[in-house]
């Protein structure tokens, strides 16, 4: 299950997952979240809580988030992602060399930072 973060401001766009994380929740919620934000303004900032009660993606829901991120390549301004899963951790340690200044990975006791510096 995905949850929209509220209290963000204006230009940044934030979830929660909660759960597993279904192709659903991508096409009905996030997808339709972001396609949104980037008609109001051409880039976009992207919070992404990966927290305590996530339980892990489909592989339909990966390919989805695969597809919005290289169908958006150039439309990121930042992304934040807060988790503790190793896995995901090494996995976007590769997409922060090539793209450094625009995505960073908090713990989930950093929230607040990562709040913080998707802010700024």
């Amino acid at each position: 299950m995905i949850e929209r973060i509220e209290g963000l401001p204006d230009n940044v766009v934030g979830f929660e997952a909660k759960g597993a994380i279904t192709a659903d929740d991508y096409e009905s919620i996030i997808m339709p979240a972001v396609e949104a934000q980037l008609e109001r303004q051409p880039k976009i900032r992207f919070l992404f809580v990966l927290g305590d009660e996530f339980e892990g993606f489909e592989a339909a829901a990966i390919w989805d988030d695969a597809k919005l991120g290289l169908k958006h390549l150039t439309d990121w301004e930042r992304i934040a992602v807060v988790t503790d899963v190793e896995w995901i951790r090494a996995a976007l340690l590769v997409l922060c060399f090539t793209m450094a200044d625009h995505i960073h990975v908090f713990a989930n006791a950093e929230l607040d930072a990562a709040k913080a510096w998707i802010a700024s």
